[in-house]
């Protein structure tokens, strides 16, 4: 099984940059989306084979998710059930016969950390979320986290360690995740690689210099470490400021029956 997953900063600029080019060639089993910026309506996909799930924030032009898979779900759920957490469309779960899907946009602590209490709440509430999953059946998380792991997930550590995304406290909240029953699929790989980001700046060249971070991660229960087959960061596609990235398992869901379906939105 085959996923994607990409920060696409505004789908509807995406496409002008030749998103439709990248997902006909990459024919993922699953792809997933955030920061899609759009409100309902706002946009119709042509995705022949392709179930289409969104979630949209109720800010207009802001965050969102969305979902498109070849796999019919068991089950939809937009958010975590918390209400303060599910105004901005940032996570989407989809439920097949032997996993969880739980796509997310991590809310950004923003310029001087205005928003670190919040995203510290958010990311202990989260992580509460995902490991009830995984007590029914084994979780893979997709997305942009909005935080560079490591020293070796950024190209300027010591320069950034006081601004968002790379403080101690997200860094911190990042491997409690982790702790609890997760695997970070691209380090799983490439534990020492160094120079794979998948974001950089729209300023000072940073991309053509990689100038980056690593802020998009598949992160998978240790229950299927042993269906882990590749990880890859897509660096070469453009279109956003964030890069695809991409995880196979040695996995296959099932459609389900009628019976089966349960759809939560």
């Amino acid at each position: 099984m085959k996923l994607i997953s990409w920060n696409v900063n505004g789908i509807r600029a995406c496409i002008k940059k030749g998103f439709l080019d990248f997902f006909n060639e990459v024919d993922a089993d699953i792809m997933c989306l955030q920061e899609t910026k759009i409100s309902e309506g706002q946009i119709e996909l042509d995705l022949d084979g392709y179930y289409q799930y969104f979630n949209y924030a109720e800010k207009k032009g802001y965050s969102g998710t969305a979902i498109f898979s070849k796999i019919q779900p068991i089950s939809i759920k937009n958010g975590i059930g918390i209400e303060e957490h599910d105004q901005e469309g940032r996570v989407i779960t989809v439920e097949y016969d032997n996993l969880y899907l739980v796509n997310v946009y991590t809310p950004n602590s923003k310029r001087g950390l205005l928003r670190l209490d919040y995203r510290m709440h958010w990311e202990e509430d989260f992580r509460n979320y995902v490991n009830e999953l995984d007590k029914i059946k084994p979780v893979v998380i997709c997305g942009d986290l909005n935080v560079a792991h490591k020293e070796i997930d950024i190209k300027n550590p010591k320069s950034n360690q006081k601004n968002a995304g790379f403080t101690i406290q997200e860094r911190t909240k990042l491997t409690k995740l982790l702790d609890s029953g997760f695997v970070d699929s691209y380090r799983f790989f490439y534990p020492d690689k160094e120079g794979a980001y998948s974001w950089w700046s729209y300023m000072y060249n940073a991309r053509q210099n990689n100038v980056g971070w690593r802020l998009d991660y598949f992160t998978v229960s240790k229950k299927l470490e042993d269906k882990l087959k590749n990880a890859d960061i897509l660096s070469d596609v453009l279109g956003s400021d964030h890069c695809p990235i991409k995880l196979e398992l040695d996995i296959e869901v099932n459609e389900p029956t009628m019976n089966d379906i349960n759809m939560i939105l």
